[in-house]
């Protein structure tokens, strides 16, 4: 019982981080900042997963393609670990951060919390690639009913769409774990373990997470949360820009973009496959400590599509399931400036890759 207790108190605590709203005197300035002379920074911190659907920053750190891109304006390129969405929202506000590869959902929170002024989606990176996985004895929803199952971290993008979609099922669950089918956010690493040792029933995980599961857990696809979505396309990663930083240095910013378009534009390339996956092991091994099976790395890499797309319609329904869940605040505040696509758009065009301009305020949610 103490033990319960002890863990609905720290819940508590976590959801009010996670809930308040951040002063905004402390952000003063984040809007219409003062420019630099040159729009050039002299650094740039980007954070980003040691996870297959953060491949673009894993492919980029090691390829070095980054430091190729920001050399030319002489920009330091420093890089920042993550293991789930909420807690780069809180390095970015805190100032820690410029810029980082995160999911939807923490990066609404970001911006709702902070009235607007916190950051701005810039492009696309990652979509698909979150599957629930339960235990071979599991084969319909109904059978998780009294049992665990767990997200990264509470409010992240799994967590959101894992509460979302058991609500609509009939299972609505509730921030303290509690209800019919419950959920304890974990980290992903632990997850793996729980699952292992039978402790808890399933989990609504990231690639390559989802893809261990499978092969290291002995589990099995309940759902793949494609299949949830129109066209089978869901948001999973975007990167964002603190918006100080992108109002200050927006020559840095482009430069930035233009990074991740050449690394994106590099992994969709079929000759390079062989070559991105020596990228992402490295890149795993540096920031994680270890490697994948190359049947779980190619797993997970068949599971995501790697798209500058911001997929704007996309972010309007989590924005919906947010709401509906909880999780999200305010839900009537004008999001379509969440994004800033004007820079994505010019890199684009200039490159010649550009088929569509991206439009900010397609998903038109007030």
């Amino acid at each position: 019982m103490a033990q319960t207790t002890d863990k609905k108190k720290s819940m508590r605590l976590l959801v009010a981080t996670l809930f308040a709203a951040c002063s905004l005197t402390a952000f003063t300035g984040q809007v219409g900042a003062e420019a630099s002379p040159t729009g050039r920074s002299s650094k740039i911190r980007i954070g980003y997963f040691a996870n297959v659907t953060h491949a673009a920053a894993l492919v980029g750190v090691q390829s070095k393609l980054f430091e190729k891109f920001f050399a030319v304006d002489k920009t330091k390129v420093e890089f920042v670990v993550f293991t789930a969405g909420p807690a780069v929202i809180e390095a970015m506000k805190g100032g820690a951060i410029d810029a980082s590869y995160v999911g939807p959902n923490p990066a609404l929170m970001g911006y709702s919390t902070t009235g607007g002024t916190a950051l701005r989606i810039v492009a696309g990176a990652t979509l698909n690639g979150a599957q629930l996985i339960v235990q071979k004895s599991v084969s319909s929803l109904g059978q998780l009913t009294g049992k665990t199952i767990s997200t990264p971290q509470l409010a992240n993008t799994q967590d959101v769409a894992a509460r979302s979609y058991l609500k609509e099922q009939g299972f609505p669950t509730n921030i303290w774990g509690d209800g019919k089918i419950g959920i304890v956010p974990t980290d992903n690493a632990a997850t793996l373990n729980l699952f292992k040792q039978g402790k808890i029933a399933g989990a609504w995980a990231p690639e390559p997470w989802a893809s261990r599961l499978v092969n290291e857990g002995n589990g099995k696809v309940l759902l793949d949360e494609k299949n949830l979505w129109p066209k089978q396309r869901f948001i999973t990663t975007s990167l964002i820009v603190g918006t100080k930083f992108l109002n200050k240095f927006p020559q840095t910013v482009e430069t930035l973009v233009g990074a991740h378009v050449a690394i994106t534009d590099m992994i969709q390339q079929p000759k390079n496959s062989a070559q991105v996956k020596k990228y992402v092991q490295a890149g795993l091994l540096q920031a994680a400590g270890k490697t994948l099976e190359e049947k779980t790395l190619s797993r997970a890499l068949g599971n995501v599509i790697f798209s500058n797309d911001p997929l704007v319609l996309g972010l309007g329904h989590n924005i919906k399931t947010a709401s509906a869940v909880g999780l999200l605040r305010n839900p009537s505040d004008k999001f379509k400036n969440i994004y800033d696509l004007r820079i994505l758009n010019k890199v684009l065009a200039g490159a010649n890759r550009q088929t569509k301009k991206y439009d900010a305020l397609e998903f038109g949610v007030d």
